[in-house]
């Protein structure tokens, strides 16, 4: 932390409240005396006197606060008013510790000592909560693995709805028009941080990056549990909760908020606040991007729409990707895992004439993504690097990839692993939570 960094003691939770008639939260947190109000709202509206509304909305605020906390990361975290079952503060401090694991090892900070100060709650009974069967929400971000989620309820779910977040008055096209090609109605979000949390650099704060993820799911719970839905069903696949970087014993993971221990520890939360429901549970979580890859293969409809590069998504519209960059390690890694079951003139059209796979001076990227070098693996959604050595191979074995000279070179590097085989990643690998209402034909029960 340099000599001009904004400081505090602590951070403090402030409260929170609802606005019915305007379908607004108002989350409000401080650093010291420095305060911050974070909005949500919530266009489509519903029923904000159930309590499990309520519930959600409490969770919401709970996880929210990370974004601000952040800012000067401060040894204490004050609950102020707002009481914590040994449950929820349990989670809540997972949630800070690893979460916010890339952002404390990359600004050469220890989290671990920070102290949570909550008075205790006790719960009675949970929240009543009787949601129909059959209307999900989806999260959608317009990538291969939510439009996997997609398809594969499709027909299983009688009312299923997409749900998306943006800040007030802005859409990205990279969600809007696969979302068109679903054909399933879209529940709304919006979110509206407070302007002084966007002038970091100005103002001194600390940046770096937030289990965003977290902070959907929150929102997405409190969007189902206002329209009385029976789910929010994630599309977190199982290397989601593999290590991005091992410190000592310490693993860090850019998408802990996407991990199987997140999930988990939201459930027990959920579970305790309103017995369980909306269910939280990710569709995809037991099986590979391997797998998923190999569905997405068969939609060629939403071939000309999808769009998982990062430059489509920057705050600034007059900067963001109108088509994929080609560049950067998403892009290297979505190509990398389609071309096994995408034809390769497909992929090239995908990319518009810039696939990373056919440009030689992108190798150093995949040999990242491959763990060919001591090179840690991209701060990125990534999948595991044994799933992209496996990747590579198939990809090459395809008549119309031979002599590659990419992937040619890849295989050969990787030569020296032993990896799982293709049938091994082409079934279900990990532990899911999927009801048996919502499971797909492939997941063995």
């Amino acid at each position: 932390m340099n000599a001009d960094s904004f400081r505090a003691e602590a951070f403090h939770y402030l409260g929170f409240d609802v606005d019915a008639d305007d379908d607004r939260v108002r989350c409000r947190y401080a650093l010291d005396e420095l305060e911050f109000v974070e909005e949500f709202r919530f266009p489509g509206g519903g029923d904000w006197s159930a309590p499990a509304v309520a519930e959600m909305v409490r969770l919401l605020f709970l996880l929210a606060g990370v974004s601000y906390y952040k800012a000067a990361a401060p040894p204490v975290v004050d609950f102020g008013e707002t009481a914590l079952t040994a449950t929820e503060l349990d989670f809540v401090q997972e949630f800070y510790r690893h979460g916010l694991g890339e952002f404390a090892y990359r600004n050469g900070l220890d989290l671990s000592g920070t102290s949570f100060a909550a008075v205790p709650l006790t719960r009675a009974t949970p929240a009543p909560y009787a949601p129909v069967a059959g209307r999900p929400l989806i999260p959608f971000g317009g990538g291969v693995d939510s439009i996997v989620s997609v398809e594969l309820l499709r027909g299983q779910a009688t009312e299923p709805a997409l749900f998306v977040v943006n800040r007030p008055g802005d859409r990205f096209a990279a969600i809007e028009e696969p979302a068109v090609v679903t054909g399933y109605p879209v529940v709304r979000a919006e979110r509206l941080m407070d302007s002084k949390i966007l002038r970091s650099r100005e103002l001194g704060f600390l940046n770096g990056h937030v289990p965003v993820t977290g902070v959907i799911s929150a929102t997405a719970l409190v969007a189902a549990a206002l329209e009385g839905r029976d789910a929010v069903v994630m599309s977190n696949e199982w290397s989601a909760s593999s290590a991005t970087l091992k410190v000592g014993d310490r693993e860090i993971n850019h998408q802990y908020s996407k991990s199987e221990a997140f999930e988990t520890g939201l459930q027990k939360v959920v579970q305790e606040a309103t017995g369980g429901a909306p269910q939280y549970f990710s569709l995809l979580r037991p099986f590979t991007e391997l797998w998923i890859a190999e569905r997405f293969a068969q939609l060629s409809q939403y071939f000309g729409t999808f769009r998982s590069c990062n430059r489509a998504f920057l705050i600034d519209p007059a900067r963001r990707a109108q088509q994929w960059c080609g560049d950067c390690d998403k892009c290297a890694f979505i190509d990398l895992i389609l071309a096994p079951f995408v034809p390769a003139g497909q992929l090239r059209a995908i990319f518009g004439g810039r696939e990373p796979l056919e440009r030689p001076e992108q190798l150093p990227q995949f040999r990242t993504l491959l763990a060919l070098t001591p090179d840690a693996k991209p701060w990125e959604c990534v999948g595991d690097e044994a799933e992209c050595r496996v990747a590579a191979r198939l990809a090459l074995a395809r008549p119309d990839r031979t002599g590659n000279p990419v992937l040619s070179e890849l295989v050969r590097e990787a030569d020296v692993f032993t990896d799982p085989s293709t049938d091994e990643l082409l079934r279900p690998v990990g532990h899911h939570a999927v009801p048996a209402r919502y499971a797909p034909a492939d997941l063995a029960r």
